[in-house]
């Protein structure tokens, strides 16, 4: 192949990659290596492409070979650390940063992400060591700067880390991250100070700049229109709905019976503590918010009216499958536990494709759950959007639990309800009973879960707070700024009653 038509070719190949459009763009990067198989930057996207299909084999085998090939190229490692980062494949990942870091012993960002996935991995000391090797080459680098404070306030550290985050934001960073987080991070701070009114207004101006970076308006309005469908949908169909889907899909038809569990509520009703509860049960396998149902299930059930066993098999087994391979070894004949927030307005695509699915729903007092939400410093998606006001987050509520409670209604649903306060008073208490309700009997690791989540990494934004013995100083929170949340209490009240906390 002449260089210019091997030049349009790869142009191609990027632009179906870059839309997604990986079954098409696949192919032609196997023909692209074959043509140069010594071009490191060409395996690399041909192993974004396989990973795309999901087809993780030919994906590593093409990520190895292009860095043997650049063993060297900084930004590269750094890229396919990435990749395996995405893919929660966290050793890989922090093998590839650190590769890069040792490459261009100068490079900021590749030390930055190996830190952050260390400190994800609450391995705060070796965190610590690559922060201080940044600052030691750049003492003014923000995001080191930041981040150093953010590993002093896990270690307890508060007035340092206070101190340090102060003096960089008299700075006012460049970086439009360090601009918000920082500012967030201090935030949380002058919370556990009992600084409340500084805290809210700290972070009301953390919210304020990450408003200012994207279109809200447009990412609000496509929201809305996703949430008035789902509510909808959901409020049309009939109690007696899962009998029907359990008659065109009866157990015989399906493949493999499903040991499968769901966890859900609405984000900070406590479902990362009560994953880590259950995940530390011997047969048990619960995932920290995988994509698998984003990626796999959703999309799978809008693509086709067809709702055909032999259909509705063939996304359970890659839903399944996506699911072990996360779980790895661990997989292996336990109950797998979908921990997943947000898609629980999405239950009844969960219960169409697995009529005999368990159902976990956390609960919380919805004040507390709603102020938690707002100190989150959230990746801004179509979703968390609605996290930049109290108003708005007070709305999401109602959109996601409104869904519950018209599903919690239906005939023969196999469902168990969870107050995170009875699981703070009494952890045996509350977690015999959801482990049972599974079909499964108590065991004593059980109680020392925080031993475990220590050594896991984890992708709950609460990942922190779940590694230390249960606390009970979250109950009641709400109260601390009860003059702020004034405006949005007459839409939480009806929900308060409902679940008893009125």
């Amino acid at each position: 192949m002449n260089p210019a038509a091997f030049q349009r070719l790869h142009a191609e190949a990027r632009r179906l990659l870059l839309g997604g459009q990986f079954t098409e763009a696949l192919p032609i990067y196997a023909r692209l290596v074959r043509e140069q198989p010594s071009a490191a930057f060409l395996w690399f996207e041909y192993g974004n492409a396989a990973s795309g299909l999901r087809d993780y084999t030919i994906a590593e085998q093409a990520w190895s070979r292009a860095q043997r090939l650049a063993p060297r190229h900084a930004e590269l490692l750094s890229l396919i650390g990435h990749q395996y980062q995405a893919l929660r494949q966290p050793v890989r990942a922090r093998d590839c940063f650190a590769a890069a870091a040792a490459a261009d012993p100068k490079a900021i960002n590749p030390r930055i992400s190996l830190a952050v996935l260390l400190e994800q991995g609450h391995q705060l000391a070796e965190a610590t060591s690559v922060i201080e090797e940044c600052l030691r080459q750049h003492p003014g680098d923000e995001q080191a700067r930041y981040f150093r404070a953010v590993i002093e306030r896990r270690e307890g550290q508060l007035e340092s880390a206070e101190n340090r985050l102060r003096d960089l934001l008299k700075t006012e960073p460049r970086h439009p991250f360090v601009r918000y987080a920082a500012r967030y991070e201090l935030a949380q701070i002058l919370d556990r100070t009992a600084r409340f009114e500084e805290a809210m207004t700290t972070l009301l101006a953390a919210k304020q700049i990450v408003a200012g970076l994207t279109d809200t308006a447009l990412l609000l309005q496509r929201y809305d229109e996703d949430a008035h469908h789902f509510r909808q949908f959901a409020a049309s169909l009939p109690k007696d709905v899962l009998r029907r889907w359990n008659d065109e899909f009866p157990p015989p038809s399906r493949t493999e019976p499903a040991r499968l569990a769901f966890l859900g509520g609405h984000p900070r009703s406590g479902t990362t503590l009560l994953e880590q509860i259950l995940d530390s049960h011997p047969n048990i396998g619960a995932l920290d918010e995988p994509t698998a149902f984003q990626d796999i299930l959703q999309p799978g059930f809008y693509a086709s009216r067809d709702f055909s066993p032999s259909r509705l098999n063939l996304l359970r087994r890659r839903y399944l499958g996506a699911l072990d391979t996360e779980l790895g070894p661990r997989a292996a004949g336990r109950l797998r536990i979908d921990k997943n927030p947000s898609p629980t307005s999405r239950l009844p695509i969960w219960l169409r494709l697995f009529p005999e699915l368990k159902i976990i729903i956390a609960l919380r007092d919805p004040r507390d759950v709603v102020l938690s939400c707002f100190f989150q410093n959230l990746a801004l998606n179509g979703t968390n959007v609605n996290f930049l006001s109290l108003d708005r987050l007070a709305r999401h509520y109602s959109d996601l639990m409104d869904i519950w409670i018209i599903a919690r209604e239906w005939d023969g649903i196999d469902a168990i309800e969870s107050r995170y306060e009875s699981l703070v008073q009494n952890v045996e208490t509350e977690g015999r009973r959801v482990t049972e309700f599974l079909g499964l009997n108590w065991v004593d690791t059980q109680h020392q879960f925080h031993e475990a989540s220590r050594r896991k990494q984890m992708y709950s934004p609460t990942y922190q707070d779940v590694t230390r013995p249960v606390y009970s100083s979250s109950v009641g929170r709400w109260q601390a700024y009860e003059r702020f949340l004034s405006p949005i209490l007459p839409r939480l009240e009806p929900y308060c009653r409902r679940w008893g906390y009125l």
